[in-house]
This record gives C-alpha cells, sequence and structure tokens, in this order.
C-alpha cells in the first residue's frame, strides 16, 4: 500500500526519480534506469497506485511518526486518498505515467482508491494511460472503510461502470477489493459474483502485514487468502499484491488457483511488514512498485539484495520481473500490447502542474 512515508516526503528513491523527470528532455522518452543505467524492455510493473504519484513532490511527513503498519495506513494513506479531488487525480496519473515510460516501464496493473470520487475515477487514471501509449489494467479498490457497505457497493459498481463502458485499446479494467480486512464477506462475495459476470479477475492486497492475517482469524478463517477463496473471490488469474504473511500451503493452494502473486520489495521493506520468502513456492510471481515510482531497475536490484538474507532463491527471484509480462499479457487475451511509439511529454509542463496540484493536496490532506 505504497511507499514508506519518509520516503514519500522527501528522501530516497522518491527524489531521484522526480529529478530525473523534471530535467529530462522534451521529445520521446529517455529510457533508462537508476544511474543511467539502460533498461530493456518490456517491464511491466504489476501492482502500483497511481494515486501516489505526487507524493514525492513534498508531501508532509506524518506527526507523530506512525508505530506500525496500521497506523501508516490512518495517518498517511487513507487521508491522501480521501483528499484527492478531480484535478489532483488527474494531475498525479499523468505525471506518475509519464515517470514510468521515462523509467523504461512498458505496461502498469493499478490499483486505486479515492473515497470522495469514486464515480468516473478510473476513466481519469485510463485517460492519463491512453494519452501517453501505455498498456494498464486499472480497478477501483471497494472498501468499507469509510462509509460501509454503501462505498463499497459503490466501489464495485465503478469497476463494473468502466469495464463495460471503456473502448480505449491500450487500457483493461477488472474488479478490486481494497484488501479483505476492510470489507464484509458480503463484499467479498460480491466481488467474486461481479468478476465471473463479466469476465474478469479480482485485484486485492492479500497478507500485507500480520493485521490482515489477525482480521481474517478474528472472523473464523485461517488467513485472509482462504477467506477470498471460501468466499468465492479468487477467480483464476487474480491478483494478490503482498502476500508476505502467507505460507508456503498458502501460496501453493494460490498457485493452484491460478492467482497471481505481486511482490513489492521497498515497499514492504519501507512499511517494515517483512519479505515474502514464501512466494517461492509459486510459479506465478511477479514484481511491482506499491506506489514507489515504477523504476523496475531499482525494484529488481532491491529484490536481489533482500533475496538471499531471507533464504530466497535468487535465480527464481530474479525471473519475477520477466512474469510482469505474462501477467499483463493475460489482461489483453494473451497478446502482450506494447506501448505506442513517437509519444513525447513536456515534462517541464507536467512538473508544473504535479507541484501545484501538490500543493493544494497537501492543504487538502490536512483537512480531513
Amino acid at each position: 500500500m505504497s511507499q514508506a512515508p519518509a520516503a514519500q516526503a522527501g528522501t530516497g528513491a522518491a527524489d531521484a526519480s522526480v529529478a530525473g523527470g523534471a530535467q529530462a528532455p522534451r521529445g520521446v522518452p529517455v529510457v533508462h534506469g537508476p544511474q543511467g543505467v539502460p533498461v530493456a524492455p518490456p517491464c511491466v510493473n504489476a501492482h502500483t497506485h497511481l494515486y501516489s504519484g505526487l507524493v514525492p513532490l513534498g508531501m508532509p511527513a506524518p506527526e507523530p511518526a506512525p508505530p506500525d503498519f496500521l497506523a501508516i495506513l490512518r495517518q498517511v494513506w487513507w487521508r491522501l486518498d480521501r483528499a484527492l479531488d478531480e484535478a489532483t487525480l488527474a494531475a498525479s496519473a499523468r505525471w506518475y505515467v509519464a515517470q514510468a515510460r521515462r523509467l523504461g516501464t512498458t505496461g502498469l496493473v493499478d490499483h486505486h482508491e479515492s473515497p470522495a470520487l469514486i464515480e468516473g475515477s478510473l476513466d481519469i487514471l485510463a485517460d492519463a494511460c491512453q494519452q501517453a501509449g501505455l498498456p494498464a489494467v486499472l480497478c477501483y479498490g471497494a472498501t468499507e472503510r469509510n462509509g460501509g457497505r454503501d462505498e463499497a457497493r459503490r466501489g464495485l459498481a465503478e469497476c463494473e461502470r468502466f469495464i463495460r463502458a471503456n473502448t480505449r485499446p491500450l487500457v483493461r479494467g477488472v474488479v478490486g477489493l481494497h484488501a479483505s480486512f476492510t470489507v464484509s464477506d458480503d463484499t467479498v462475495r460480491e466481488a467474486g459474483e461481479l468478476a465471473r459476470a463479466l469476465g474478469t479477475v479480482l485485484h486485492v492486497h492479500v497478507a500485507e502485514d500480520a493485521a490482515d492475517v489477525a482480521d481474517a482469524q478474528r472472523r473464523g478463517w485461517p488467513g485472509p487468502l482462504e477467506r477470498l477463496h471460501e468466499l468465492g473471490a479468487l477467480v483464476p488469474g487474480s491478483i494478490l499484491a503482498h502476500g508476505v504473511h502467507l505460507g508456503r500451503d498458502q501460496v501453493r493452494l494460490a498457485d493452484e488457483l491460478g492467482c497471481w502473486l505481486v511482490q513489492n520489495p521497498r515497499s514492504n521493506l519501507g512499511n517494515r511488514v517483512g519479505y515474502p520468502a514464501a512466494l517461492a513456492a509459486s510459479t506465478r510471481v511477479a514484481l511491482g512498485t506499491d506506489g514507489y515510482p515504477s523504476e523496475m531497475a531499482a525494484e529488481q536490484l532491491a529484490l536481489r539484495e533482500l533475496a538471499p538474507a531471507h533464504g530466497d532463491d535468487l535465480a527464481a527471484a530474479a525471473r519475477r520481473l520477466d512474469q510482469g509480462r505474462t501477467l499483463l499479457a493475460e489482461r489483453f487475451g494473451g497478446t502482450l500490447p506494447a506501448p505506442e511509439p513517437g509519444t513525447t511529454f513536456d515534462f517541464d509542463a507536467l512538473q508544473a502542474q504535479a507541484t501545484g496540484q501538490a500543493a493544494r493536496l497537501w492543504s487538502r490532506m490536512a483537512r480531513v
């Protein structure tokens, strides 16, 4: 659920990405990774949050510092998403997508929440991706954490509306749930039913933190994966972000069900939620950034540094970057779409717009 507040507030890799984008020449985006190392496309970011695109542009650090993951959500991300309006979301998406193309990303799988702007929010994201020539898979993460079941129904309805109405050739929609600990059993069931009715899959955060596991167990399930499965939500091909606190048997179950797991090394490290060593039990694991700038080379480097210390097979882990292409191709009927060539960006104009809207967003965020 996105990068750690300290990194977003003005330190770390996020700042290097933004500074690089601002200095980029007009014209065809430069394709490179950290320190100017070329990135061989295609590099798909299999789980991210376009709504966090403005975060490196001066988001204030939370005070007091959040003591744990749930506090990070409450003090940072759940305030940020409630503060989004049409202008800030559009600026965030355009800036993030332009940066992604410049950094060599050739496809995005996004997971979105903006509780004050549910209806039509996916069109804002889709327009940014289509106009930038970047293939993308989008969803709205239905949740009950602000407005109960009505809020969840509206989130699912936005997924359905978008999937039925979208005609953009580079964009597809799926059904989304925020995380199982923020929804009731009825919402989980409805998400699965909707995905099947629309012939698509579910995208959901699973076991990112131990709190998700504890919540499922309080509800009478062994864990969040079993809850989603038994309630009929895990359509084959579904995308399960994180899986940090899944055991090997649970990961094997996800694999047997045909689900994808997406590891997000920098975010997991920044949020101090642990390392998902059990993902080695699946053959369907891709790599995402969870809202960090879409530097897939940096994400792969973090994975290479972390895997050996946690007993993860380095060779198997290294293949996760390539797996994003297969995940994305599944959502486009088996054919991996290529970014449209010749797309250009005026980075100066994009940065000016993003910077102005970021200031508005921090002001709105302070009031929610």
